[in-house]
């Protein structure tokens, strides 16, 4: 069984590191999935993507805390 924790990045980080530590989790570059965010967010009218972001901010541990 795999010891992996989804945690925010503190290293590979724009804004609070949130994509970056999700890209790290699943094992794909995080422009990937900063760019799928971007369409997500574009295709919901950004809102429901913000709080999403700001809520995962709030509840993943720093990957330096795992």
């Amino acid at each position: 069984m795999s010891d992996k924790r989804l945690s925010k990045s503190t290293t590979d980080k724009k804004v609070c590191g949130v994509l970056a530590g999700i890209a790290k989790y699943f094992n794909v570059d995080p422009t990937l999935i900063r760019l799928g965010f971007i369409v997500l967010a574009l295709a919901t009218a950004i809102f429901p993507c913000l709080i999403g972001y700001f809520l995962a901010y709030l509840v993943l541990p720093d990957d330096t805390d795992v």
